[in-house]
Order: structure tokens, then C-alpha cells, then sequence
């Protein structure tokens, strides 16, 4: 087909009035922007509109922090208490749990599967007397507003079809990701930064991390003006954002204007959507040279916001940073915030780095939690953290007391939400004595995304894509259904 029209016949609703010039799309814009301007002198329009129709229905979230623990953290060691687990130390994995169900070729090849409890100590936390290892004393503190999910399952056992799969509903690269569904569909309230923004903090455990892949924040079919925007960890948080000695704002100012006239006739010439993409990424660009700045200084929180989220919150980079600069892009309007910690992936050793993790995230995650709610914003803010797959309940290599590893298992694993639409003080979902199998109310990973959908007021049958002859969907092409149990 030719490419003028096979750009056209994929053109959104929006992208076609948003880019037809002074045609219908800029008269209707021109009518709309006047009638407002009669009604808010000052208010600017939204350089991100939702799309028609969106939200579905009244949503209890506006915005998402999805806290990304890359790697699968082991959820035997920080939320599944199994204590009967210490009766079976050492012994074998019985064949009546495994079931002869698949595993990695890292421990296939072992003689035995020894079964390892964890050497953490769990208590009962909050009102609901939620069971929490001491790895997470800070985040104990809210279980009354988090709602445990313990039976989530996955489809993939290895790290990159496994992230793909939690961050885009689809072990196929190429898939949109949640942030980018949701910038997309909702748009954004902030017009001086991007609809998503990712941030990819550094870590503290000696554990090999894996590579992150941006698939994990692509829009993939999506237009790429829905990319998630990756803040960096190290040096100033977006390249070359500032303006080269010599250059004003004023100077700025013109070239874009004028660089966006050119492409403007280039779009009229092609048709192709990627232009009016282009134009829009040169504006917010040129926006987020003040914003990003005004963002990234911490200097003006106070001492007692700084001091909850930890010594580390002065180092920029840490996950403690991330945390609160997630807090402050919600409070301007940011719809979807990703922060992805790495050094998860604990095949050895664990204990040592899991500790080393937990005291990366814990206190952070806990004074945002505190933080949110201390500004009112934890009604409208959904907090996700998970990981891609859990842990097995055997033991990878030598096993002790005191120090053993774990093997990748995708069959049941444990994560958390809390804030808009969510019931807190809960857990959903049960697994066997050892960590293994679901037995309760099993939590597919696009239950759970269709679910998020569904706090930020979006029925996930009814958002779609056009693309490769299918209506894509964040949640797929099979039934998925929301967990109402854990709605509030």
C-alpha cells in the first residue's frame, strides 16, 4: 500500500483532527479554545487530551507509581510466610508439589531440589495483621492500605519475555506498555512534562542485574509521542536539555517555531503521523527546559519530607530520589511514573542481597506511601510493586541456614497495590505449603493490568488499538477479568 495512504487509514480520531491545519479539525479546535477562553481567561489547553469517551467511567485514580522490582524478588522472603517450610529443610521437593512442571536449565541439571525456608522472621502488621517479613519494616507500616495479591502468575520463566510480559501484556516485543496505554488514552494534566516518565535507579546489592530493555516503556504501535520519557540516574536527568552557552530561550524559541513550520508542511506533504509526533516531542522539549530543573531540585522539600525517605535521597540516582521525584511529577500532573530497580534476580547468595535491596526500597517506598497520603494524593495515586516472576521455594546451589538462592518461578508470586480504587488491609489469593502452586483465586498478570485499568476509570474490553488487523489491547486477546475483591 502506498505509505501516504497506509499512514492515513491508521490515523486515530485525534491525530487526524489534531493535525488537519486550518481544515475541519483546526476550526473545531479554534471554536472550542475560543468558547473557553469566554469561560478561563487564563487557562491554557491541554498539549495532551484524553481521547474521546475516556475515561469509560468515573476513575478512583488519576494517575499510577509503578514500582518495578527487575529481577523477581522472592516472595517467600518478604510477603508469602510459609513456616511450615521449616519442617521440610533440606529435604526434597516432593513430586506431588512440583507436579513435573518446567524449570530453568540453571537448576535442572542439579541432583536434588532442596527445600529452602526463608531465615527471616515474619510478623503480623496493622489492623488487618497482615503477614510482612522484617526486610520491610517501613513498608509494614501501610499494609492497612495495601492489598496483597499472592497468587499472580505468568506465562514466561526467563527475565526478558518475563518483563515484557508484566510491562506490556505480552511476551511479543513490539506490544505498548501500561504507561504508554495510559498516556495515550488519558493524556495528561501536566503540559510542561511528559505523560510517562521512567526512572532507573541505581542499586546497592552485588547481585548481577539485568539489562533493561526499552520495551519495557515503549508505546511500540502506539505513536512514539506516547514513549515513556527515561529520566537519567547519573549526570543531568535528560541530555542536553539546556541551552548551549550563547543560546537564549528568545533565540530557542524561534528556531522551534520556525522548525515547526517545516515540518508542518513536510506533514502536509506526507501524511505521515510521526510528523505531528516530532513537532510535539521539539515543543514539550523545549517546555521541559525549565520544568525538568524546577523537578529535579530537591532543595526546596523540606526537612522533615527528606528525612522520611532516607540518607540516600541525597544522592541523585537512588531509589529514595526516585521516590520522591515520582511524588513531586504526580503533584504537576504526571499520569504514569515507572520507577525500575535492578539486582533482583538473587540465584545466590540471597540473603545478603536481598537485605541490600530491601534497604534500597524499603524506607522510600514507605515515606511515599506516607507522603502521598500526608497531601491527599493517595486517593488519586494507584501504587503498584512487583516483579516479573517470584522465587522457587528450592534451593540453587549450596543450601544452609543461613545462605541459599533461588531459581526463577513464574508460577505464583506476590505483588502489591495501594491508593485510588483500592481496598487496603487485605490479601487476595493463597498458595500451597511451599510457595509453589496457586490454590485460591489465581491472579493472571492481565487480571492485574486490567484491573489498574479499571482504578483509572478505563474498562481494558474497550480500549484498543487498530494494529496488524487485531484490536490490540493492553490486556490481550483472552478473557481477563478485574479482581473486584481488592476494589474498594
Amino acid at each position: 500500500m502506498h505509505p501516504f495512504l497506509e499512514s492515513q487509514r491508521h490515523q486515530t480520531r485525534r491525530q487526524f483532527f489534531g493535525s488537519t491545519g486550518l481544515r475541519l479539525g483546526g476550526t473545531a479546535l479554534a471554536g472550542m479554545l475560543a468558547n473557553a477562553a469566554t469561560r478561563t481567561a487564563n487557562a491554557a489547553p491541554q498539549m495532551l487530551p484524553p481521547l474521546p469517551g475516556l475515561p469509560h467511567f468515573a476513575p478512583k485514580a488519576k494517575a499510577i507509581i509503578y514500582l518495578h522490582m527487575n529481577g523477581g524478588p522472592s516472595q517467600i522472603d518478604l510477603w508469602d510466610h510459609k513456616p511450615v517450610l521449616k519442617e521440610h529443610f533440606d529435604k526434597d521437593l516432593p513430586d506431588s508439589i512440583r507436579k513435573g512442571q518446567r524449570i530453568t536449565t540453571m537448576t535442572s541439571g542439579q541432583s536434588r531440589l532442596p527445600v529452602a525456608p526463608s531465615k527471616f522472621k515474619f510478623a503480623q502488621q496493622g489492623q488487618c495483621g497482615t503477614w510482612v517479613s522484617e526486610l520491610l519494616p517501613f513498608t509494614a507500616k501501610h499494609v492497612d492500605d495495601i492489598a496483597v495479591i499472592k497468587s499472580v502468575h505468568t506465562n514466561a520463566i526467563n527475565h526478558d519475555p518475563a518483563c515484557t510480559f508484566v510491562m506490556t501484556g505480552s511476551e511479543v516485543p513490539g506490544k505498548a506498555s501500561l504507561g504508554s496505554w495510559l498516556a495515550y488514552g488519558l493524556g495528561s494534566e501536566s503540559n510542561d512534562l511528559p505523560a510517562f516518565v521512567v526512572l532507573t535507579p541505581i542499586w546497592s546489592s552485588g547481585a548481577a542485574a539485568q539489562a533493561l530493555f526499552t520495551r519495557m516503556w515503549s508505546s511500540g504501535f502506539l505513536p512514539s509521542s506516547y514513549n515513556g520519557v527515561a529520566l537519567r540516574s547519573v549526570g543531568d536527568p535528560v541530555l542536553y536539555v539546556q541551552n548551549p552557552p550563547g543560546v537564549a530561550a528568545r533565540d530557542r524559541r524561534v528556531m522551534l517555531d520556525a522548525l515547526s513550520q517545516l515540518n508542518q508542511r513536510r506533514f502536509e506533504e506526507l501524511g505521515d503521523p510521526e510528523i505531528q509526533t516530532r513537532i510535539a516531542q521539539y515543543e514539550m522539549a523545549f517546555r521541559m527546559q525549565s520544568s525538568v530543573p524546577d523537578l529535579t531540585n530537591l532543595a526546596t522539600e523540606s526537612k522533615e519530607t527528606l528525612d522520611m525517605y532516607g540518607p540516600e535521597v541525597h544522592k541523585p540516582g537512588t531509589f529514595a530520589a526516585s521516590a520522591l521525584l515520582a511524588r513531586r511529577m504526580i503533584e504537576r500532573g504526571v499520569r504514569a511514573v515507572q520507577i525500575l530497580h535492578r539486582g533482583w534476580d538473587q540465584h545466590g547468595n540471597l540473603p545478603r542481597d536481598i537485605t541490600s535491596q530491601c534497604y534500597d526500597t524499603d524506607q522510600p517506598i514507605g515515606a511515599l506511601l506516607t507522603d502521598l497520603k500526608q497531601r491527599g494524593l493517595l486517593d488519586s495515586t494507584l501504587v503498584v510493586w512487583g516483579g516479573e516472576f517470584g522465587r522457587t521455594v528450592y534451593s540453587q546451589g549450596t543450601l544452609t541456614k543461613e545462605n541459599y538462592g533461588r531459581d526463577h518461578h513464574p508460577r505464583n508470586f506476590c505483588m502489591w497495590l495501594a491508593g485510588g480504587g483500592i481496598k487496603g488491609g487485605m490479601t487476595f489469593g493463597e498458595t500451597d505449603d511451599f510457595s509453589y502452586n496457586v490454590v485460591a483465586n489465581p491472579c493472571h498478570i492481565n487480571d492485574l493490568n486490567a484491573t489498574m485499568l479499571h482504578c483509572l476509570g478505563i474498562d481494558h474490553e474497550r480500549f484498543s488499538f487498530k494494529f496488524q488487523g487485531l484490536d490490540q489491547r493492553l490486556t490481550g486477546v483472552e478473557p481477563q477479568q478485574v479482581i473486584q475483591d481488592i476494589l474498594a
